[in-house]
């Protein structure tokens, strides 16, 4: 269920009401220009005592299993949001749906860690896969998997990082079907898995987030009717599950996260049982052909060149829209959506390739292009009211196998970023 409170207010009259109304109804008329032959004013009539109004119905009712514990979980959302001074993704390892070092990564340790904490982040995000681990008709997933994203949380509250955990692409189950034919089914799949994640780690501090999907695939408000109740069902099920969860900062993307979308489709925030406690979150990509493409494609060239003082002149790979312009715009419509409503809101992944092919000038003035799109988001992020937590595109940040930081321009531009911004909670 999503908040109603846009509905209009219709006045419930009790009978005293009623019996009131009626008495003074003649004397309304005549007030208001009724008929009132010889001029005389009325006798004053004294009114009873007021009633109180009705009270409105509460927008949910959960019954938690679990006995509701605020201990550790003080903080609502904006002072959680303002503690975090930015965050890293640990990508393409827990979310792959082939195990976690199909896609090339090898297993995460306490090392890796405590160097992303070393290199200045107190925050991580760890993209998740459930669906690909899961077997039944109840949807169980695997107790070993289950253990081992267990043992990686642990790992950042070892490191005293904020953590958020999250159901990722995970094959596209939920992502790809924001659909009426797949509503029924995915429902009953994410209250499954989310009463799984959220019992498991039930007893974790406010350090430890949740976030209901990744990048939800919504093009129209009848799609965008599924992805919110995908979003309420992820809320009241972790809400159920009582403990620390009735209290804990829960995480609703908007459609594709994508900022245009999210202010033309999204509209109320899921109904909660507790009040200042949800965030929003978007992604940041654009624009895709300096941030992500990486051959020419028949709708849009490759840039590498992005912000007017890092253009070539001359040259055709300089960006042509969306440079710093655009994102003050859009960073502005999410500050107007949420923060300027109390709403504290996530920028789950920005980035931008880097393009090691080039020499010389070329590669030099792209690398410091590179730096400076990250520096700004991350700046502009946080004056905004959002959250960042950068996804490493190219090069890694920092070496998963060496547990040290190999790319200390990215990583400067960074830090720079989220010393100059600053949260407006």
């Amino acid at each position: 269920m999503w908040n109603s409170s846009h509905k209009s207010h219709v006045m419930k009259l009790s009978p005293k009401n009623c019996i009131l109304a009626a008495i003074l109804l003649p004397f309304l008329t005549l007030a208001c220009g009724g008929s009132n032959p010889d001029n005389t004013e009325p006798d004053p009539v004294v009114p009873e005592t007021p009633v109180d109004p009705e009270p409105s119905d509460p927008p949910v009712t959960i019954v938690p299993d679990v006995t509701p514990d605020n201990t550790g979980m003080e903080s609502n959302a904006s002072a959680l949001a303002a503690k975090i001074t930015i965050g890293w993704n640990l990508y393409n390892t827990l979310e792959a749906t082939g195990g976690e070092t199909a896609w090339g990564n090898p297993p995460t340790t306490q090392a890796l860690i405590d160097a992303v904490k070393q290199a200045g982040f107190n925050a991580i995000r760890i993209p998740c896969a459930w669906n690909a681990y899961a077997t039944g008709s109840d949807y169980t997933i695997d107790a070993k998997w289950m253990a081992r994203v267990k043992e990686v949380v642990d790992y950042c509250m070892n490191a005293n990082l904020y953590t958020i955990i999250n159901i990722h692409w995970d094959g596209g189950w939920l992502e790809e079907n924001c659909t009426p034919d797949k509503q029924d089914v995915n429902n009953r799949k994410q209250k499954a898995y989310w009463t799984q994640i959220a019992t498991t780690f039930r007893n974790y501090d406010e350090r430890l987030l949740f976030a209901g999907c990744n990048e939800p695939n919504v093009t129209d408000a009848a799609q965008m009717v599924v992805l919110k109740s995908y979003e309420q069902t992820f809320v009241d099920a972790v809400r159920t599950t009582g403990g620390k969860n009735y209290y804990r900062t829960l995480i609703v993307q908007g459609p594709n996260t994508d900022i245009d979308k999210t202010d033309a489709l999204l509209g109320e925030m899921p109904a909660d049982v507790v009040p200042n406690r949800l965030m929003a979150e978007v992604h940041y990509y654009a624009p895709w052909q300096f941030c992500g493409l990486t051959e020419d494609a028949d709708w849009g060239r490759m840039f590498y060149f992005w912000g007017a003082a890092y253009h070539i002149p001359g040259s055709d790979r300089n960006a042509t829209l969306q440079e710093e312009d655009y994102l003050m715009q859009q960073f502005a419509k999410v500050k107007a959506q949420f923060t300027d409503k109390g709403i504290p809101v996530v920028l789950g992944e920005y980035g931008a390739v880097d393009r090691l092919t080039l020499t010389g000038k070329e590669l030099e003035t792209h690398l410091a292009s590179r730096a400076y799109f990250n520096e700004i988001v991350t700046r502009e992020a946080k004056n905004h009211g959002m959250v960042p937590f950068c996804w490493n595109m190219g090069t890694p940040l920092i070496d998963r196998t060496s547990c040290t930081v190999a790319d200390t321009q990215l990583l400067q531009a960074l830090m720079r970023g989220a010393t100059d911004g600053k949260y407006p909670y």
